[in-house]
């Protein structure tokens, strides 16, 4: 029965698919984005040194990119092959990918990732934003998180597996799971047991083992049809396969590496410009607009498996379809945040810190921050789309264009005539100018689709697109 779930990826209502996949995958990542929230919120409440360590955790978040910069480039990759793959019922091939996935977890994020930062981590943080009022704080909570660096990708990779492989409500209720005992763990650690910053990287840390405790337990039952092997010797490195997934994975890795550099950016800036509080207030404001980006990065992987499948089938009026309500949906979630943005930033900002400099600054920067942000669903949808059918190089030009071609020398330039105003101002131009390359490349695939649909099919990836 297992090998058959799959199957309705083809055959079912897209729009009832698309609720079935996207909505577990919508609770998933707004608890992802909570779970990273209830941080924030417990550090900016610490007692007398709460605004130098949100402002120290915020100078983290260059490096907490590039660690999911390598967690989507195995785990994204992974995801695409395997819903072409089932889509084509290869699940010999579908379960080497899975093999390959654990292993490149371990080596490229476990070992080498961890090891070279751990051992460069003040400088590293130093060259990211970090003062002397931010560093001890910043280092503190990412020493931790670097320890248990293996399990949180392994959690992360592996639970976008079971989603994709059929199995969004499993993947959903892990996530929920890390979130409330997070939640519980924090003002333990951080309060009750005095450890400060390093509570909140402790807890999170204790909360993806247990995840991951589970998810492994799933994967190694070789009762279900996508299973890690059973004997060590089994677990091989195939570089053909690595590769390919890779490849695939290089547009999100492109994507989360250029948020590497942009906030490490932003933060010398705002250092530059504003000081540590502006960091601090670009940490908050960072955090209220990932909630709605999580949000539809849930109905982007709602839309994957869908997309990936019927790509896979050549099933190309579906693929259309799911894009269509795909960017619907999450253009209505970017609107909702614009509206907070614009209309109630005071609150919003207000429960992550009462320190009324820092709280002024956040209001500000959320408000100049957002105002292009309805627009952004639809180019995080369309960017997806390139990545799920496999078409890496519009998928990573569409990652590059708004973070490097375009928001990068806004970063620079602006800030010069008019201080760290220009730094929020930097995102809706950026966001605008974006747009104009995305729509052009989502015209011609849409037609592209059309010809398939009618008969001139180059091929599974239609390298031509």
């Amino acid at each position: 029965m297992a090998a058959a779930i799959p199957s309705e990826l083809g055959e079912r209502n897209v729009r009832q698919l698309l609720m079935q996949y996207a909505v577990p995958a919508i609770i998933a990542m707004t608890a992802s984005s909570l779970y990273n929230m209830v941080d924030s919120i417990f550090i900016g409440h610490i007692p007398g040194v709460g605004h130098y360590a949100i402002s120290g955790l915020a100078v983290t978040f260059p490096l907490m990119n590039l660690s999911t910069a390598l967690g989507t480039l195995v785990g994204v990759g992974a995801s695409t092959m395997l819903s072409v793959l089932l889509g084509q019922r290869n699940y010999k091939a579908a379960g080497k990918v899975l093999t390959n996935e654990f292993l490149l977890n371990i080596i490229i994020i476990g070992l080498i990732f961890s090891a070279v930062t751990i051992a460069f981590l003040s400088p590293i943080l130093c060259f990211f934003g970090a003062s002397e009022n931010t560093l001890p704080y910043a280092r503190d909570y990412m020493f931790i998180i670097l320890l248990g660096n293996v399990v949180t990708h392994l959690y992360f990779g592996l639970n976008n597996v079971i989603r994709a492989s059929g199995h969004p409500k499993m993947a959903m209720g892990l996530t929920i799971f890390t979130v409330l005992f997070n939640t519980v763990l924090d003002p333990i650690f951080i309060f009750g047991f005095g450890m400060g910053i390093k509570g909140a990287a402790l807890a999170t840390v204790i909360c993806q083992c247990i995840a991951l405790a589970y998810t492994l337990r799933f994967f190694f039952d070789q009762n279900n049809f996508l299973h890690l092997p059973a004997r060590l010797k089994d677990f091989r490195l195939d570089m053909k396969v690595a590769m390919d997934s890779l490849t695939i994975g290089m547009g999100p890795f492109l994507m989360n590496s250029a948020s590497c550099i942009v906030t490490m950016l932003i933060n010398q800036q705002l250092l530059k410009y504003g000081g540590d509080l502006a960091i601090g207030a670009y940490g908050i404001v960072n955090r209220i607009s990932f909630l709605f980006i999580m949000v539809n990065m849930g109905f982007n992987q709602g839309m994957q498996p869908i997309a990936g499948y019927n790509f896979g089938a050549r099933k190309y009026t579906r693929v259309k379809e799911v894009y269509r309500l795909t960017v619907i949906c999450a253009t209505a979630v970017t609107s909702l945040g614009f509206i907070v943005s614009e209309a109630i930033p005071g609150p919003a900002v207000s429960v992550f810190t009462s320190e009324p400099e820092l709280k002024a600054l956040a209001v500000n920067g959320l408000r100049m921050m957002n105002i292009c942000l309805p627009i952004v669903g639809f180019q995080m949808v369309s960017t997806n789309l390139f990545q799920c059918l496999g078409m890496v190089h519009k998928s990573i030009l569409l990652s590059l264009s708004r973070q490097l071609l375009f928001l990068v020398p806004l970063i620079y330039f602006l800030p010069v005539f008019c201080g760290h105003i220009g730094v929020w101002l930097s995102f809706p131009i950026a966001d605008s100018l974006a747009i104009v390359m995305t729509t052009t490349l989502v015209v011609r695939l849409i037609r592209k689709l059309r010809r398939l649909r009618d008969g001139d099919d180059p091929g599974i990836l239609g390298s031509k697109i």
